[in-house]
């Protein structure tokens, strides 16, 4: 029998081409997002590629959908055995000063509270299951940050903290919970984040490979960290970055 993975988060950038990946390696295929005509469109061009895909129209950061997600991915498909919790959002990028109280919660119910909860329903399901392998999408601003940033890299460094709880108390189950931790990654976040090439350019420049990273670099690790030949790894941050926190 095929393994099943949830992605959330997954309707562009990295989660997309994770679900591509997946796809292509033969795995049963939930992807999660908030636009249901987009998901639905997405899910059909996963079958095309041979994978059994379900899309599910949810919002991590409320606790019921997050429920149903789950329970409708396991009745689809008999188990969760891999989730990749991506959802996530760069808020409004700029000095702590100038932070409101809606800018700050627009992030973390998404980057913290959506992986939280995440986390409480694929444990409940991998934990009847005894078998299960999580992975958390980060960030190098998960181990550092940058001007401006403040906010996304305190909910960066949330995720990290709970993957790191997570992995203990799902370990005397066979779960294993991990995060992969992208640098500047070839996506619309990106270019949002640093205004376009310039600013790519500039972020760039401190990358020892001397590139940003590419969704589909991201989706291998991934796939590796997910399967079989990561079997002994968990509680760990897989960067994934060209070298960034090198220096």
């Amino acid at each position: 029998m095929s393994q099943t993975v949830l992605i959330t988060g997954a309707l562009s950038g990295i989660g997309r081409e994770t679900a591509i990946a997946f796809a292509q390696e033969g795995y049963n295929v939930a992807v999660s997002g908030r636009r249901q005509e987009a998901g639905e469109e997405f899910a059909t061009e996963l079958r095309r590629l041979g994978a059994a895909a379900e899309f599910v129209l949810a919002d991590v950061s409320i606790d019921e959908g997050v429920r149903k997600m789950v329970d409708m991915v396991v009745h689809r498909f008999g188990s969760i055995d891999i989730a990749i919790n991506n959802a996530g959002t760069e808020g409004k990028p700029g000095p702590i000063v100038e932070q409101t109280r809606e800018s700050i919660t627009s992030v973390f119910e998404t980057n913290v509270v959506g992986v939280l909860l995440s986390l409480k329903y694929e444990l409940k399901a991998m934990m009847e299951q005894k078998r299960g392998s999580i992975i958390n999408i980060s960030s190098t601003m998960g181990r550092t940050s940058f001007p401006n940033q403040g906010v996304y890299a305190a909910s960066k460094h949330a995720v990290e903290a709970l993957t790191k709880t997570a992995a203990l108390e799902g370990a005397p189950f066979g779960i294993r919970v991990n995060t992969v931790a992208p640098g500047p990654t070839d996506t619309n976040m990106l270019h949002r984040l640093t205004g376009g090439a310039d600013g790519i350019a500039k972020m760039t420049a401190g990358i020892p490979l001397g590139r940003a990273g590419t969704p589909r670099e991201v989706a291998d690790a991934c796939v590796f960290i997910a399967s079989d030949k990561a079997s002994f790894i968990t509680g760990q941050v897989l960067g994934v970055n060209g070298g960034r926190l090198l220096g």
